[in-house]
């Protein structure tokens, strides 16, 4: 009998956004791809320092109890086989329970997300993340740059998402965009009791909230809704999230404010945004990245 994935949350990543490859992508950068090999070959036995998601996949992993296996995260990588051998050992070192890769010697990897049912793939290739985007699976860029998750909630998975062009569809940032913010928020003012169309991360979020059923004393999950929205458009992405039977455990509508001083309060393991300022302003205190979805992405 062949082994399965069915029922269990599937998070692929790649080894630069796992592990901190900077050193070496400037090698890969500023010369080619032979010398980044020999490079990770001359330190396959020294362990790669925490990246930005390291944190998010140590927690999900988490999880997964030898009567239960929960989430399922796997190494998607174009770094070469033999690149992925320092990968792999330093998933070891950190005793990470990570037993499936691919790695594909500079092609995109995104094909590979269907067969395995992919719940996310976070990469730091913006080129593979439009790529999965644009079929059907939730993905961002991680910003690389970003702060390092904070330590002081380790039995907490701490995962906040922005709304609309995210969790929701860009129906209302059209609006927005085409119209100004008086237009947008009579639009939603008045569409108050109509569900937003979903989003790409929607199935993500509803995963989220299935393992989110299965919370222990040792392990439990706490979502944020961080959206630029504001009285009265906060009725109508509450509405559609109850619409969804979903529940979050924050919302916080800004109404334009910057969202970093707000996430460094919230201290989540990652967050997720379709502007690039937003991340940005995120990145300077937590894990962040970029969903290049909706209309201000040119989608």
């Amino acid at each position: 009998m062949s082994a399965s994935l069915e029922g269990q949350l599937v998070v692929a990543i790649s080894s630069h956004a796992l592990f901190d490859f900077e050193e070496e992508n400037q090698v890969f950068e500023q010369s080619d791809d032979k010398a980044y090999m020999r490079l990770q070959l001359d330190r396959v036995e020294r362990p790669a320092k925490p990246g930005v998601a390291f944190s998010l996949v140590k927690k999900l992993l988490a999880f997964n109890t030898p009567e239960a296996q929960r989430v399922e995260v796997v190494i998607l990588s174009r770094n070469d086989p033999v690149s992925g051998l320092r990968v792999m050992r330093s998933a070891e070192h950190y005793k990470l329970p990570i037993i499936r890769c691919t790695f594909t010697r500079g092609e995109s990897p995104w094909r590979y997300l269907r067969p395995l049912k992919a719940n996310l793939f976070l990469s730091a290739r913006a080129e593979d993340v439009r790529a999965a985007l644009d079929n059907g699976f939730a993905a961002a860029t991680v910003a690389t740059h970003s702060a390092h998750a904070q330590t002081n909630y380790p039995h907490e998975v701490r995962i906040a998402f922005d709304g609309d062009a995210v969790l929701f569809s860009d129906e209302a940032e059209r609006v927005f965009h085409k119209s100004g913010l008086p237009a947008f928020q009579k639009h939603e003012a008045r569409k108050a009791a109509q569900p937003l169309p979903p989003g790409p991360f929607k199935p993500l979020l509803q995963a989220l909230h299935r393992l989110q059923a299965e919370s222990t004393p040792a392990m439990r999950i706490r979502t944020a809704l961080v959206t630029a929205r504001s009285a009265p458009a906060h009725e109508r992405a509450i509405r559609t999230l109850m619409d969804w039977s979903i529940d979050v455990d924050q919302a916080m509508f800004l109404g334009g404010l910057a969202k970093g001083e707000f996430l460094r309060e919230f201290e989540p393991d990652f967050f997720f945004d379709d502007q690039t300022g937003h991340v940005q302003s995120a990145a300077d205190h937590v894990p962040a990245g970029h969903v290049a979805s909706g209309i201000r992405n040119g989608s």
